[in-house]
């Protein structure tokens, strides 16, 4: 087996043998960094405590110690500056090593009969690297970095993955919304719309579209919070791999910035829509989700391994950034597709990344075969 095959074979693992994280940003793995029992505060009442365990994430890992060091979030609490530079520091602020668990609930269902589904719970561990930061502009790029116990009680070799990706602009007016069926669409903000607002823009563990938004940052005494405008995004691998009764998430996002970490909250809508990318009729709202992902800071976590892979794939990565970011900038519609005679382009590109990494990168020969991956892949509207 080559080097290629091994890496592509080890993401594999990690991505889909495992199923672990697989939350709203893609997939990846998860350890239980410590023991914990599972629960929820609330979930579907006169059931057996079977049908209602929540499903997701059963390996465990090392444990962890919190940071509890709050000096960093003492530079949002400053007011000799304006919220503009209130707003970078709260996105800033989510960079470093966290410990991650990801919940979400269906609280409401709305077409009967319906299957009442299992809860999903997971955790993970990674660090938050900025790997842009030019005022106007800040890019998040988010690498797992798990240790998973083995039977003897010994720790496995780290597993290091790319993971999701948050670019941040201010004042932005041109958003690419999903519209379903793997297409997404480019809508032009008003200056008046746009103005004071930041966008998001959230990408997949292989650069492709996920989902893009804007909306405010606010500032209080003790947190400061940002809440996205309605957003449309795909199934998560979380929902694609057991799910087929509805087509797109339909939700509001919500990034909170803690003393000691951060939080993204959802509250989406599953949602059937038509051929053309509408909402089918008033009763294709399928069920109410409710989502809580936690970014807990830690301290002493051995992060070497994931510092390793990004210094050694990043000119690789940001290749396929700059790919991404030309298609989209020329064209107002384009629809992507996940998979094509077999073959998995996050797979490739994963492979690829390894096949240019360290020594071995080599621009001219890298962007040309991103550039052919991706052309076969994606379809300009």
């Amino acid at each position: 087996m080559g080097v290629r095959d091994k890496t592509v074979l080890s993401v594999i693992i990690v991505l889909v043998s495992l199923n672990a994280l697989g939350n709203e940003h893609g997939s990846a793995i998860s350890a239980h960094v410590e023991e914990q029992a599972l629960r929820f505060t609330y979930s579907w009442p006169y059931t057996t405590a079977d049908e209602m365990k929540p499903r997701g994430g059963t390996s465990q890992g090392p444990s962890t110690t919190l940071d509890t060091d709050d000096t960093q979030f003492q530079s949002l609490q400053a007011t000799d500056i304006d919220k503009y530079e209130l707003d970078r520091r709260a996105i800033l602020a989510m960079a470093g090593p966290y410990r991650a668990s990801f919940d979400f609930l269906e609280t409401v269902a709305f077409v009967t009969p319906y299957e009442r589904r299992r809860p999903y719970q997971s955790w993970g561990t990674e660090y938050v690297y900025v790997i842009a930061d030019t005022g106007d502009f800040i890019s998040l790029q988010h690498v797992l970095v798990m240790y998973f116990q083995q039977e003897d009680g010994s720790l496995s070799a780290p597993m290091v993955v790319k993971h999701w990706r948050q670019d941040w602009r201010y004042q932005d007016r041109d958003i690419h919304r999903y519209r379903g069926h793997r297409v997404w669409e480019r809508k032009r903000l008003t200056k008046r719309e746009s103005r004071g607002t930041w966008s998001q823009t959230v990408s997949q563990v292989d650069d492709s579209p996920r989902y893009e938004s804007w909306g405010r940052w606010q500032h209080v005494s003790n947190h400061s919070s940002w809440e996205s405008e309605e957003t449309w995004r795909p199934l998560p691998r979380r929902e694609s791999s057991v799910r087929s009764d509805y087509d797109v998430l339909i939700g509001i996002n919500r990034h909170t910035i803690t003393p000691t970490g951060w939080i993204h909250e959802e509250d989406n809508m599953k949602v059937i829509v038509d051929d053309e990318g509408y909402v089918a009729s008033e009763y294709s709202v399928v069920a109410r989700e409710a989502g809580f992902n936690r970014y807990e800071r830690i301290q002493d976590f051995d992060f070497t391994a994931g510092d390793q892979y990004w210094r050694d794939t990043n000119a690789f990565w940001s290749d396929v950034r700059a790919t991404w970011q030309q298609l989209f900038e020329s064209h107002d519609r384009i629809h992507v597709a996940t998979r094509i005679d077999d073959e998995v382009m996050m797979m490739s590109l994963f492979g690829m990344a390894n096949e240019f990494s360290g020594n071995n990168y080599r621009q001219d020969a890298a962007v040309e075969a991103i550039d052919q991956l991706i052309d076969r892949f994606v379809t300009v509207k």
